[in-house]
């Protein structure tokens, strides 16, 4: 069946989350992070991720916040700088504010100009993920942001991925899924969506059971790929 439905994962996907380290490093105040900013915003990110999966195993489920904030205390003392409280709260305030890829507000334009769904389906909160849309300035291009907390579990639970066909009421196969997660487009792909992985930094792919449908080094190629 044709593309109706275009989904994608938001943190690195729409909203770029090495921005928050990246913005706060160039601020005076917090000139220490300057040389490792990158490091430290790698780090954020893989525990973020790290502690989604286990306490999704562990069936300890909590929403994406906690996860966030647990992230970053842990790279924070890998880093060497866990004794800056001000930097912590600095962090985290900047994580509210994401800025979107550059290639997303027109990208997602021409999806909806070409009559098809546009939603996000993330493990983030309706809270943090209303602050990243408001942010980012694309409340008008995206018909909703699905978030994970109305399941109880993060991805890639398979009840996760079964909130698109919830809302929308369409098939699986009417569905393009994006993520910029190797592992979360490959699990999307195991559900039955068709699938792109967004691998702007080169990685290899992920050893897994499926893999992705695509593979994109930015979005600016989702709209024809989806038949926009």
């Amino acid at each position: 069946m044709p593309i109706t439905t275009c989904v994608f994962d938001a943190y690195g996907t729409l909203f770029d989350v090495g921005a928050a380290a990246r913005h706060a490093a160039s601020e005076p105040d917090f000139a220490a992070i300057k040389d490792d900013w990158k490091v430290l915003a790698e780090h954020w990110r893989q525990k973020q991720l790290a502690y989604s999966w286990l306490r999704a195993v562990a069936d300890a489920h909590t929403d994406f916040w906690e996860v966030t904030q647990n992230g970053l205390d842990w790279a924070l003392e890998k880093t060497g700088h866990a004794g800056d409280p001000a930097l912590r709260e600095r962090l985290l305030a900047l994580y509210w504010e994401l800025q979107a890829y550059p290639e997303v507000p027109s990208m997602l334009a021409a999806l909806k100009d070409a009559g098809m769904n546009t939603a996000i389906l993330s493990n983030g909160s309706p809270d943090m993920l209303e602050g990243a849309i408001n942010s980012a300035g694309i409340g008008a291009v995206l018909d909703a942001a699905l978030s994970v907390q109305s399941v109880g579990i993060f991805k890639p639970d398979a009840r996760v991925y079964d909130l698109v066909g919830v809302h929308f009421g369409c098939a699986k196969d009417e569905v393009l899924f994006v993520s910029s997660n190797g592992w979360d487009a490959a699990a999307a792909t195991g559900y039955g969506f068709d699938t792109a992985w967004v691998n702007r930094g080169g990685e290899p792919m992920d050893r897994l059971p499926w893999t992705p449908a695509h593979v994109l080094t930015d979005l600016t190629g989702i709209p024809a790929l989806a038949g926009a």
